[in-house]
């Protein structure tokens, strides 16, 4: 990403940055994050974010765990009392099933988060996914208690020149997880994303048997989030590009539908069975203005979109633009209630559509 912004800079736009923290236009900001680009419920009530340190590890970031309620923000991981390595990787080598068996314990100091998701496992045993890019291009994998603690229980390696971003798991243990393009062509990869719709990536699927191996039908522009249907059947994957996002059939390899929701980011599941899909439609060369922010919170204009999950058809829920906070990358449902993650900026808002319209 650092060659794609050194190549484009020049043909970026310029956005300004928000600056303060005051609420407004329907959403309720709290600014205590550093880039909470996605964002999943914990099982206690609490709110986990992966706080982005950027797609090269260009800095560290973190887990962490919000408490809507009290606003207070804890750490999670790397913890604020870190324990020895030696001892975390012991404690974890009874559950080497759950990664490669030999993928070290991480560095801490690096450590740097992007897509993340927890899953109930066939065994009980709740589980977490992170796509790390500090130090390594991981999947690292922990068990997540009742009151949310995490503990490390392994990790597997990306395949060589793999850019990874967002990962779903399965209940047996195995995830999918998105391959947006080799690291070593990203400007040119995402120019042809951008202007042509070529396909640059594709999603990988991982298990302890079979190691990784391409998930097929998934070929597509600059993969970026990525859901699963309750039964496991189809994926849905969203690209970063104009041409939006894709049921496949897994067994079969197919598309069985699509829709062309602009430059899509991370996907949850809303409490009325449908899809929450993030839209950046400022597309890449705003994206790419968002990502020299060095204080408060990129203005770019976002949609949260509702996706019924049978044939893709869309309901925008939220639009907006600039103050409190754009650039979403993800809208988490809770109680009613949207709370939204920013891969640039140091907040994360709340919108409550039982609320007066958001503008």
């Amino acid at each position: 990403m650092g060659l794609l912004v050194g190549i484009l800079l020049s043909g970026c736009s310029d956005l300004t940055p928000v600056i303060g923290c005051e609420s407004g236009a329907g959403i309720r900001v709290d600014c205590q994050f550093q880039n909470p680009e996605d964002l999943a419920l914990a099982p206690d009530g609490r709110i986990l974010a992966s706080q982005f340190g950027g797609l090269e590890g260009e800095g560290p970031g973190s887990l962490a765990l919000y408490d809507p309620a009290t606003r207070t923000l804890t750490p999670a991981f790397p913890p604020a009392a870190p324990a020895e390595p030696h001892a975390a990787a012991a404690d974890a080598a009874a559950d080497a099933a759950w990664g490669d068996a030999n993928c070290p314990f991480p560095d801490a100091a690096v450590f740097s988060p992007h897509g993340i998701d927890m899953e109930m496992r066939a065994d009980g045993r709740r589980q977490l996914a992170v796509v790390n890019h500090g130090g390594r291009e991981s999947v690292e994998l922990f068990e997540v208690a009742d009151d949310a603690a995490l503990t490390w229980r392994g990790c597997v390696l990306a395949p060589e020149d793999a850019l990874l971003n967002d990962v779903v798991l399965l209940r047996d243990g195995s995830f999918w997880v998105t391959h947006m393009f080799p690291r070593a062509s990203g400007a040119f990869s995402l120019l042809k994303a951008t202007l042509f719709g070529a396909n640059t990536g594709w999603v990988y699927a991982w298990s302890r048997g079979e190691g990784f191996g391409k998930l097929p039908g998934t070929d597509a522009p600059v993969p970026n989030g990525i859901e699963k249907s309750d039964d496991e059947r189809y994926v849905y994957l969203n690209t970063s590009s104009a041409l939006g996002i894709r049921k496949i059939d897994v067994a079969a390899g197919e598309v069985v539908a699509a829709r062309e929701v602009p430059w899509l980011d991370n996907s949850t599941w809303g409490e009325d069975g449908r899809l929450l899909v993030a839209s950046l439609p400022g597309g890449l060369f705003e994206m790419i203005a968002c990502f020299r922010l060095e204080a408060g919170a990129c203005g770019m204009p976002f949609e949260i979109v509702a996706l019924h999950p049978d044939d893709l058809s869309e309901q925008v829920l939220i639009a907006h633009q600039g103050p409190p906070m754009g650039g979403v990358t993800v809208a988490l449902q809770r109680e009613g209630v949207f709370w939204l993650g920013t891969f640039a900026g140091d907040r994360i808002g709340m919108v409550d559509l039982r609320a007066p319209a958001v503008e």
